[in-house]
């Protein structure tokens, strides 16, 4: 897997209430219609201006907060191609995965990457590209790049049981 695009760059403690917002937690259940409110009450352009592969970069505890699923799914269906940050709310980690939304963690490219540049990451490599050099991260596990592959946990599962009978 390998994206390139635009940074949208982003403090610490980002929440799930902020990554989508928690007054549409009950009333918005369509992911496509979730994705127009991603990050709004942050940055009200984000949903309208975000391209495909576009990546978020943020600061620590990125997703802390409540264990919303929506947060993930709506930077999914946004077409965010990845989020790096120096750190992660561990039940957002696993939200994400299960999404299929691929996630870095990498301090100090967060440090120097700027808001608006052009990156490039790819994930077989475990590199970022950016105007400040070239920076290794920790490649996901493989079984994580599969589920992220299949489109997350479901899609995955289902496969994983199709080959399975198809086997038998």
């Amino acid at each position: 897997m390998i994206f390139e695009g635009k940074v949208w760059k982003y403090g610490d403690n980002i929440n799930t209430d902020v990554i989508f917002p928690g007054k549409y937690t009950y009333t918005i259940h369509n992911p496509h219609e979730m994705a127009k409110h991603a990050l709004e009450d942050l940055d009200s352009q984000f949903a309208s201006r975000v391209d495909e592969n576009d990546i978020v970069v943020a600061g620590k505890n990125f997703g802390c907060g409540s264990s919303r699923e929506q947060a993930a799914t709506c930077l999914k269906f946004a077409k965010v191609g990845t989020v790096l940050a120096k750190s992660f709310a561990r039940l957002f980690f696993r939200n994400a995965i299960n999404t299929g939304l691929p996630l870095i963690q990498c301090p100090e490219a967060v440090d120097l990457i700027e808001n608006g540049e052009m990156i490039k990451v790819d994930f077989g490599k475990g590199e970022i590209t950016c105007k400040a050099g070239v920076f290794n991260f920790r490649p996901l596990p493989e079984f994580i790049v599969g589920i992220i592959q299949n489109g997350g946990l479901i899609p995955h599962t289902k496969r994983k049981l199709a080959e399975l009978t198809k086997n038998e």
